[in-house]
């Protein structure tokens, strides 16, 4: 297992911690390779009855690397649609994981962070915890995570946070159904680990069958490729690469009147 990612036990729960404090645990090519291998441990693991992701540092997790993101601008178009591919395979084998999960959302949970909290079954956050996605202030499109947000939030508030790009703190996100509950950060790994153990007194067949249930009665109108390549297509756009550069240079985007 990469040290960006650590495994651990808490009672009948798998922990699942990204470690990528210096970045504010963004996802890197290599982060999501070792998530993937993380959750897929934790599906086989027989100790491990529910999984918990969380983050180490001030943020959950803050969306894509963007420096990385930067890189592929102009590169061979294969390598974007990889990059969303598995990225997308990600939030499905989280959201389709035979076993509960909760996320324990420590700090900011932005764009790619954000859609983490919408594939757990569960989310608990500290109350001054960010959520939001920004997509659309670099040239990008939210599209994974569409579906999922919508089936916690609603259209109205999927349209709002989606189309400002604006953030919400925990308690708002609490509010509008992103998370169920909200706790101190002392006591956020608590509350995780209070509902790991009552998911535990589940039988566990029982509790994949309703996952699975859960999912077919849910089941989203655009498949999980047609999203990845939906996410994937603005990357390759002037717009982007003018966002992209506007953002890494502080400066407003081209497209925001102010700027011109």
């Amino acid at each position: 297992m990469s040290d960006i990612v650590q495994y651990a036990h808490r009672g009948s729960a798998a922990v699942i911690t990204i470690n990528r404090p210096d970045k504010r645990n963004a996802l890197s090519r290599a982060l999501i390779a070792a998530l993937n291998a993380a959750f897929r441990r934790a599906a086989e693991d027989t100790a491990a009855r529910s999984v918990i992701l969380t983050g180490t540092g001030a943020a959950f997790c803050a969306g894509m690397d963007l420096d990385e993101l930067r890189g592929t601008l102009g590169a061979d178009s294969d390598k974007v649609w990889d990059d969303a591919a598995k990225l997308s395979a990600l939030y499905e084998l989280i959201y389709a994981l035979p076993k509960p999960t909760i996320a324990a959302v420590n700090g900011a949970a932005v764009a790619g962070g954000a859609g983490l909290v919408t594939v757990c079954d569960l989310a608990v956050s500290t109350p001054d915890a960010k959520f939001g996605y920004p997509e659309v202030r670099r040239g990008l499109v939210a599209a994974m995570v569409m579906p999922h947000l919508l089936r916690h939030v609603g259209e109205r508030t999927a349209r709002w946070l989606l189309l400002t790009g604006e953030l919400i703190d925990g308690l708002s996100a609490l509010r509008v159904g992103l998370v169920n509950q909200v706790a101190s950060a002392e006591n956020l790994l608590t509350v995780a680990g209070e509902w790991a153990k009552s998911l535990a007194e589940g039988g566990p067949k029982a509790l994949a069958t309703t996952k699975e249930l859960l999912g077919r009665c849910s089941r989203q109108s655009m498949s999980v490729d047609d999203l990845a390549k939906a996410s994937a297509e603005p990357r390759l756009t002037d717009e982007c690469r003018h966002g992209l550069t506007a953002f890494f240079d502080k400066k407003p985007a081209p497209w925001i009147p102010e700027a011109r």
